[in-house]
């Protein structure tokens, strides 16, 4: 159930408000709005008499937003935002149905968009829409239903389907491994390549090999692209997953140090919330990712 109609101002008179406190001034929000300075004083004191609250001090022929005013424009930056991004989910949909799939930049790149395209090409009536995010989030905030999660059973209140184990190898720009496959200590010794939502990794998996772990340091990168990309440039080796290491692979940049992959704790899922009722476009994506995961 929405709010009573009297604590919703129109469309108009918010644009009027966030170009203001984005612009500075109302006469940059009515050049912005494509408006009079006139019409754009009287939004703005409509909205005022609406809400009961004063959202201007008035400085002659100039307007400054009170703490109040400020905090409320932010808000409905906010929601604008939301409201023109289920625009243009619409409008790229059409009649289909969609989904909203929250996914994991590298995981979501590698692994999960090349099975979407047998999954486009079987639903044609169904669109799946992704948004990056890299940690997990509250369903009843955001505007997924679903998501990729990496890690153990740990995110409350979802349900799990199994997607893929995690399996690493070192990996380096050609010219830093020219004799070849390289002994776990002699790995050690290069310049190394972290990644900060994987604390540890490096001295994990130097302690698969039987390799003591002694406090690694190197550059630190938010997501495995430009970690990756640094590797590839030769700042220093970087410990990959396997669907990114394929395709550097491939690509010729990267090459790996060690012969196999080697299995780490840890573990891709999908999740959806338990609170809400699994509708047929989310039972047909899971479907789907079950039997592709089970493929490999």
């Amino acid at each position: 159930m929405i709010a009573p109609r009297r604590f919703l101002p129109s469309i108009p008179s918010l644009l009027a408000l966030e170009a203001v406190e984005r612009l500075g001034t109302a006469t940059a929000a009515a050049e912005d709005l494509s408006l009079t300075h006139s019409a754009v004083s009287r939004q703005l004191k409509v909205l005022e008499e609406q809400l009961g609250v004063t959202l201007f001090i008035r400085e002659g022929k100039g307007l400054a937003l009170t703490p109040a005013g400020i905090d409320y424009a932010r808000a409905v930056r906010e929601t604008l935002q939301t409201l023109a991004r289920a625009g243009l989910r619409i409008r790229a949909g059409g009649a289909r149905s969609s989904l909203n799939l929250a996914v994991l930049p590298a995981f979501g790149m590698h692994w999960l968009t090349p099975r979407l395209k047998g999954f486009a090409e079987a639903h044609p009536g169904l669109i799946v829409n992704m948004g990056t995010r890299v940690a997990a989030f509250d369903f009843n905030h955001e505007g997924f239903d679903a998501a990729i999660h990496f890690g153990a059973r740990d995110w409350p209140g979802v349900d799990y389907l199994e997607l893929a184990q995690e399996r690493v190898i070192p990996a380096a720009a050609p010219a830093m491994c020219a004799g070849g496959f390289m002994a776990a200590a002699a790995i050690r010794a290069l310049p190394l390549l972290h990644l900060e939502s994987r604390p540890g990794g490096w001295e994990d998996w130097f302690e698969r090999q039987g390799c003591a772990a002694q406090p690694l340091r190197g550059m630190v990168f938010d997501q495995f692209a430009p970690l990756a990309e640094a590797a590839a440039l030769g700042f220093g080796a970087a410990l990959l997953p396997k669907c990114v290491a394929q395709a550097e692979f491939a690509r010729g940049r990267l090459v790996p140090l060690v012969p196999e992959y080697t299995a780490v704790e840890g573990t891709y899922f999908l999740v959806w919330p338990q609170m809400r009722p699994v509708g047929p476009a989310l039972r047909a994506l899971i479907d789907w990712l079950d039997t592709a995961s089970r493929a490999g």
